[in-house]
């Protein structure tokens, strides 16, 4: 059952980021990402209303668990600025691989903080999206996006290392809090940490230049919202197995490639298509695996 949830959570992160591709592209990144913010927290803010209107202080009445909660927020919030910077100005087909190539990062962890296992099965599908994503990073250099000359591809490199960071502490976090509770207050303090940002920068005269409103804005909370309610529950079923469950969130990279391809016309198609066909088999594989 946890592994439906991944792929159901895999669907949306696909979509989620052709809202954001669609949202950021000539327009101010910090305000698209401070509006971003406020929707996810409106979504999640019937939890924390409920939880408060019970006399509670959220989660289980701490401060050390707000403080737990507030550096699981300055964690995603640095590698959603990253990424954000990033994909506005990567392709998609480009941005999409690098963010897939997350479980290299969370699997170590998982193996030596965790220890967690993997069959063989399990081994051999991790094996093949390596190769693959090796490839489709190598593709990307012929595109003018190499390691040594643009900042955008070190940029998605780390938000995507600081994703890892944060996949690995949601599953220490979720032995001892209820999925709802962390997606919802991690969602306010990242409004309050993102809305520190804005008003820092537009102070000191860098806030990003002019805004666009875009309905595709909405959409960014709307799929990471669900999301992210689809990946906390399947951490939280007996026997989930974060290496598994993130290669498998990975799988949203098909979603956005094939929009990159078809709409927004990016180029190198056949030989990321084989690429992608090699990852998309050492998702089946961890699939069947488990």
């Amino acid at each position: 059952m946890w592994i439906l949830f991944a792929v159901a959570s895999a669907i949306g992160l696909g979509v989620y980021d052709i809202m954001k591709k669609l949202s950021v592209r000539g327009n101010n990144v910090p305000a698209v990402l401070l509006l971003n913010t406020l929707f996810g927290t409106m979504l999640m803010s019937p939890v924390i209303v409920r939880t408060l209107l019970a006399g509670e202080s959220g989660l289980d009445g701490t401060a050390q668990a707000h403080l737990l909660i507030g550096l699981k927020a300055v964690i995603v919030l640095s590698s959603w600025i990253l990424g954000y910077f990033a994909i506005k100005h990567l392709p998609l087909t480009i941005q999409g691989p690098i963010n897939a190539s997350r479980p290299v990062i969370v699997l170590v962890g998982a193996l030596v903080v965790f220890g967690e296992r993997l069959n063989l099965m399990q081994w051999a599908g991790i094996l093949l999206g390596f190769a693959s994503l090796f490839f489709i990073s190598r593709i990307g250099a012929k595109e003018g996006f190499s390691m040594k000359r643009s900042l955008w591809l070190w940029l998605s490199v780390g938000a995507t290392c600081l994703g890892a960071v944060s996949a690995l502490y949601d599953k220490y976090l979720l032995q001892f809090y209820e999925p709802l509770q962390v997606q919802a207050w991690y969602s306010l303090y990242q409004l309050v940490l993102m809305s520190v940002v804005v008003m820092a920068l537009h102070r000191t005269g860098h806030g990003g230049g002019a805004f666009s409103w875009r309905w595709t804005i909405v959409g960014i909370s709307l799929f990471l919202t669900a999301a992210d309610l689809a990946y906390f529950y399947a951490l939280s079923l007996p026997g989930s197995m974060i290496s598994v469950i993130s290669m498998i969130r990975r799988g949203s990279v098909l979603v956005s490639f094939f929009y990159g391809v078809l709409v927004l016309r990016e180029s190198h198609v056949k030989a990321k298509l084989i690429d992608l066909s090699v990852l998309l088999l050492s998702l089946v594989l961890l699939v069947l695996g488990s």
